[in-house]
């Protein structure tokens, strides 16, 4: 028998469907079946039935569920999942919970509540229309709108479009997709969305979100906060290239612009050449013929040594050994074609750097300072790209020299102020140097530019909360950084230290065995010598913790 209504609290009581759902017990019951889901899960279903029929969107539902807490997409995605689970309902043929791509979730089925409740009433966003349209007003009578000969060139927003003119429009890149499973085809559409990241990301008058060219390729997912989405086509036949690249409003899902080039491989550079400019031209986004002409500045013009590059970054996602080791290869082989290609140079410090923070070689003074002389030489060669400060800042650290690598981090995003990364290895200097709290503001810049940022962006903020001693918020950001990539050595060793701390004796030696399945030699202290951690006080603490552990 389904339980009776009245068997929940009155102030809480409400019927999902066929549930019915008691929020203080997170229990769900139908006919004589209890089923308990965990707290987020309930809170997220309690979100969606105070709106029945309604779309959420996906960043209310993190802001309301995960109040303070910087998580990603995925966290969501895995609640809605067991939430699922927990009713029985089929994400094909939703009974209860719908999926509306890009947007959010709708709650089909129908929710009862006793007479006299009701669900929370919602903030009326009505003042802020007005002020909206208040301010917009006020702007025109000032006469600071744009210029007609710039609304002649330039698009404007969609007839229900509300747009906040102080700040710059934003722009999503989604992945360009190549057409066939050819190797080299993928690691061409990679290439050209990476680039084209870069490209855009060098006008002050934009935003672009998901900047992160040191991962060498963007997110799987596309950020939903983008007012503008750029994707595209990629197809190499032999020695030609078939690219078609489309503008998107993302609001109205309206095609603004597209443009097909059908043309020879080797004319890979001057069509990037055009790309950027094109696109930015297209946007009500104010940007100088300078910044026009330096978007249009190529890295390399040999194709071999680009492919090379390419392939150099995809081997050092792996950041296992083997890995390194191709990718200085392909590095050096890009080198060899092109002696001013300054991003294979800071892609070939970065292997260095790799040898001497995972210990993979014997010299590790020496491998540290190839990386420096490697670094420098990528700065002196190209110094208007991020990834020469980036990768310069990033061996300053590794050599404990963090003001040094804070001021070349400050000048990359002078130059690029949509560089995710950038933030991201500030907050990382920042706690190594013993200012955890610096570290969180960073990061939340760095995720709203980044939103489908990897494991390292969460492995950051759980490193910071760790030393600030917020438990809660240390494991759930290392949580994602282990769902995201289950293999990397330091996400365990901060787990493992977060477990202890809190008194969870059993997931600490989970964490334990599982840092020794890692490197069955580890020793904290001995993984200490070559961690970029200056602050005493930070490194007696997390040794504490691992003791109890033998570790």
């Amino acid at each position: 028998m389904p339980l009776a209504m009245d068997a929940v609290p009155a102030d809480n009581r409400l019927r999902v469907g066929d549930w019915a759902v008691e929020p203080d017990l997170n229990q769900l019951s139908t006919q004589g079946r209890a089923v308990k889901v965990e707290p987020k899960t309930m809170a997220v279903l309690l979100q969606l039935a105070n709106r029945p029929g309604q779309v959420v969107g996906r960043e209310t539902l993190l802001s309301q569920v995960w109040p303070g807490v910087v998580v990603g997409q995925d966290s969501l995605t895995q609640v809605v999942i067991k939430l699922r689970k927990a009713l029985g309902d089929d994400p094909d043929r939703p009974t209860y919970i719908q999926t509306v791509t890009k947007r959010g979730y709708r709650l089909v089925a129908p929710v009862l509540r006793p007479a006299g409740t009701a669900a929370p009433p919602r903030r009326p966003h009505r003042i802020r229309w007005i002020a909206g349209a208040a301010a917009l007003a006020l702007l025109i009578a000032m006469g600071l709108w744009w210029s007609t000969g710039q609304q002649a060139r330039r698009l404007s927003p969609g007839p229900d479009s509300v747009v906040d003119v102080t700040q710059p429009p934003t722009l999503a890149i989604a992945p360009f997709e190549a057409l066939s499973q050819d190797s080299q085809e993928s690691l061409l559409a990679r290439g050209i969305t990476a680039d084209l990241l870069s490209d855009l990301s060098k006008s002050s008058g934009l935003s672009v979100m998901g900047f992160s060219p040191m991962e060498g390729r963007p997110g799987s997912e596309v950020s939903s906060h983008a007012r503008y989405l750029v994707s595209g086509t990629v197809q190499r036949i032999d020695e030609r290239l078939r690219l078609h690249v489309f503008l998107t409003e993302r609001a109205t899902g309206r095609q603004l612009w597209s443009e097909r080039f059908d043309s020879s491989l080797t004319d890979l550079f001057a069509i990037q050449d055009e790309l950027g400019p094109k696109i930015v031209r297209m946007l009500p986004a104010k940007v100088s013929e300078a910044e026009l002409r330096r978007m249009a500045q190529r890295h390399t013009r040999n194709l071999r040594a680009y492919e090379h590059f390419q392939q150099g970054q995809a081997a050092l996602l792996l950041r296992q050994k083997s890995g390194n080791e191709t990718a200085r290869l392909m590095f050096r082989r890009a080198i060899d074609l092109d002696k001013t290609f300054a991003r294979a140079y800071s892609g070939l410090a970065l292997t260095y750097a790799a040898d001497y923070r995972n210990q993979w070689t014997a010299d590790a003074a020496g491998a540290l300072g190839r990386a420096f002389e490697l670094a420098r030489t990528a700065n002196e060669i190209n110094p208007d790209i991020p990834e020469t400060y980036w990768t310069l800042a990033y061996v300053h650290a590794q050599r404990r020299e963090h003001q040094q690598a804070l001021k070349y981090l400050e000048r990359s995003l002078t130059l690029y102020p949509s560089f995710a990364d950038g933030y991201a290895l500030m907050a990382s200097v920042k706690t190594f140097a013993g200012q955890p709290a610096a570290s969180i503001p960073l990061m939340r810049t760095a995720m709203r530019l980044n939103p489908t940022s990897g494991y390292l962006y969460f492995l950051v903020l759980g490193r910071a909360y760790f030393f600030l001693g917020n438990l809660e918020q240390a494991r759930i950001n290392l949580e994602e950084a282990s769902k995201r990539n289950p293999e990397y050595l330091e996400t365990h060793i901060y787990l493992a230290a977060v477990e202890v701390a809190g008194g969870n004796t059993p997931s600490a030696g989970w964490e334990a065995d599982q840092i020794r399945f890692l490197e069955p030699a580890f020793s904290g202290r001995r993984w200490l010598d070559n961690y970029p951690m200056t602050d005493d006080g930070q490194k007696t603490k997390l040794l504490q913790a691992l003791d109890p552990l033998g570790l």
